[in-house]
């Protein structure tokens, strides 16, 4: 098994730039952090080329047992010192485990045409803390697919994956322009919701049980004026204090559950409330 000890490696030398997306997109690599990112990417079948570790700095003690996995499946183990992996960690507090992986591409024509599906389109967001909470919030609500339109940060960065706690790995994912995100909605029949406060249309009272696609924006402007002029509806989020607007991702999530519970525990109708 190879144990690396010098800076001046060329692994190590790869490995700690590709905290930058430009070496990412180059190379059409990317890092998985940790423990529990690793394993949930090993479960969902995502390649893992090489894996990095240092005992000393484990956590708990199923690191070997991992280890021992990976191997199995062909994972190149590297064994590095401490100051070595702090180098080409991107945590404050690392755990010990890094992985190397391809990136993949994700082209809108391989997004799985769901009938009656329900859907999340997010335009051009550009914090990786959001898009990943946004992953995880689409895994948990049981959206059958995530697209990223216009994008300002790519989905491998370590953050996203990180904030996404795996949910990368689960939630079909594609990448496009507005316009032919809009085009393939329409012609799969999925209806479109564009969240935004100028609407009087509360998002409760909007059916989402069939073939549904919510759409959301950036965190500071919100939806661009071709989402809010070509979507089917506009929905609003009511809000009683000083404030208008929420964080993207949980302004998401809140219209994602909102779907969900439609679909889950009163399919058809929606709720009809009236604001106190």
């Amino acid at each position: 098994m190879l144990k690396l000890t010098s800076t001046q490696n060329p692994k190590i030398k790869f490995l700690s730039k590709l905290i930058n997306r430009r070496t990412r997109e180059k190379t059409r690599k990317t890092l998985l952090e940790g423990y529990r990112l690793i394993t949930r990417a090993l479960e969902a079948n995502f390649p893992i080329e090489e894996c990095y570790f240092c005992p000393e700095l484990f956590l708990g003690s199923n690191e070997n047992r991992l280890l021992s996995m990976l191997e199995s499946g062909d994972t190149k183990l590297i064994e590095v010192t401490a100051p070595l992996f702090k180098k080409i960690a991107y945590r404050d507090r690392p755990e010990g485990l890094i992985a190397l992986s391809p990136i993949p591409k994700h082209p809108l024509n391989k997004l799985p045409v769901v009938k009656n599906g329900l859907y999340l389109v997010v335009e051009a967001i550009e914090k990786p803390g959001n898009l990943g909470s946004i992953l995880r919030s689409a895994d948990a609500a049981g959206a059958n697919g995530l697209i990223i339109c216009d994008r300002c940060t790519d989905i491998y960065n370590p953050n996203v994956l990180r904030a996404s706690t795996g949910a990368i790995f689960y939630v079909p994912v594609a990448e496009c322009s507005s316009e032919e995100a809009h085009d393939w909605l329409k012609n799969n029949n999925i209806k479109t919701l564009a969240a935004t406060p100028h609407t009087k249309d509360a998002y409760y009272d909007v059916l989402m049980t069939k073939g549904t696609a919510i759409i959301t924006g950036t965190e500071q402007y919100g939806l661009s004026d071709y989402w809010l002029k070509n979507s089917d509806k506009k929905i609003l989020i009511p809000m009683k204090g000083k404030i208008d607007s929420l964080n993207v991702a949980i302004a998401t999530s809140i219209l994602l559950f909102e779907a969900s519970r439609q679909r889950n525990n009163n399919p058809g109708t929606p709720v009809k409330q009236q604001p106190n």
